[in-house]
Formats: C-alpha cells, structure tokens, sequence
C-alpha cells in the first residue's frame, strides 16, 4: 500500500493541475485513487495546500432549516409534476442538504447546479434554496423527458452531462457516475419504503491499476475493467 501511494504521488506530482488525492474502496472491492471526489466517503491519501472558496453565509443553521428544505422540495416537484422522492434523493446524494455546497467542480446549493446549467435554468443565485431545488427539479425534468422517462439514464445524464449519454445511449463507463446513479437509486429506494430494481453496470475488478483522464480533466487510478473499456473509446 505504501509503495503504491509513492507510486500515485509522483504520478500526480507531474499533472499541470494539483488537487487532494482521495482513495474509495466500493463495495465489491475495488479500489479507486482520483483527484476529484466521487462523493463525501472517500479519504484523502495526499493532501494539498490550496485556499478554499469561501461559503454562502445565508444560510447558517442547515440542520435546524433541513425540515423547511424538505418542504420546499415536495412542493416544487410536485409543481412540476415530479416525484418528490426522486428530487429529495437526489439532493441527498447530491449536497446531502447543505445549500451552501460547493463541488471542486463548481456546481453549487443543494442540487449542485453548475453555474451554466443554473443560468439556463434562470437561477441568479444558487445558494438560495428555493431558487436552486426549482431550477434542479425544471432540469431534472428535462432529462427525464429527454431520455423518455428512463430514471437511470437521467440520473446519469444529471452527473455526467447529457450529451455523453446521449451520445451512447447508456449508463458511461465511468466509476464516479455508476457510483452516483447507484447512490440516488439506493436513496430512493429507502423513500419509497420498497427496492426500485434498475439495471445497472456492474464494476468488476481487475488486478491492474491503470490510469484515466476523464474528458473534464479529472485523473482517476482504478483496477476497473472499465479503466480498459474507457481508454479504448
């Protein structure tokens, strides 16, 4: 293990962009070292000095406003006909709440809007929750008619973009976006008190680490075999 995290810190020592190195080790065992967090259960391996984006200070006390934004969010999806308990697994895979969230990738508030999609959206402040669930659930539901209904492929099109999707007309082959999809599907599950099977990618092993540069610039170290069916596209 040791010898493998000197290996990833000279690897990572020579990228043009620096960031924290976090480890994830899935379910089914495989290990993932990558310079973008897949979500808030990684752990940080290599650690870098950087100053950190200040938060939004409106909204101080999340925990005591988390019932309100709960309410928020059933409201508005049923405004736009959506399930509630879609919208509230998503910001909980998401932002797990917090409006004042703020991805290394930019996206931002509760359902993690980047900022062209909230522009587009017309959400002129994203840290307003009211402003940021309306905007996500109108863009969660766009994907949702976009891919016919298909809950896995939305949800993956909500990660990942949804031209990429498009484009393959399936789930992409990419750790962090099979990870997701499977998050807010296990989460919406436990909200509608029943299992929503959907037909998922399984992530298999293999016993080489093999090195990917997703297309945003994010460098991911796996034994996936997906490393293999990534690089060769």
């Amino acid at each position: 293990m040791v010898a493998l995290l000197v290996i990833m810190l000279v690897l990572f020592t020579g990228l043009e962009s620096h960031a924290d190195i976090y480890k994830y080790i899935s379910d089914d065992g495989t290990i993932y070292f990558t310079n973008a967090p897949m979500d808030r259960n990684g752990t940080v391996v290599v650690k870098e000095k950087r100053s950190y984006q200040r938060p939004n200070k409106e909204y101080k006390n999340v925990y005591v406003d988390r019932e309100n934004f709960h309410n928020i969010a059933e409201e508005k999806a049923r405004r736009h006909n959506i399930d509630p308990q879609l919208v509230k697994a998503v910001i909980k895979a998401e932002s797990n709440w917090n409006p004042n969230a703020i991805s290394p990738k930019g996206a931002q508030g509760l359902m993690q809007l980047m900022p062209l999609t909230a522009s587009i959206m017309g959400v002129s402040n994203p840290f307003n929750p009211e402003d940021n669930i309306d905007g996500g659930i109108r863009y969660l539901k766009y994907l949702l008619q976009k891919f016919n209904g298909n809950i896995t492929l939305a949800l993956a099109a909500y990660n990942a973009g949804p031209k990429l999707v498009d484009r393959i007309k399936n789930i992409p082959p990419i750790p962090e976006t099979i990870t997701y999809v499977r998050r807010v599907i296990n989460y919406y599950s436990r909200g509608k008190g029943t299992v929503v099977n959907m037909d998922l990618p399984e992530i298999k092993r293999q016993s080489r680490i093999q090195k990917i540069v997703l297309r945003d610039g994010t460098v991911l170290f796996t034994n996936s075999y997906l490393a293999s069916s990534y690089n060769e596209n």
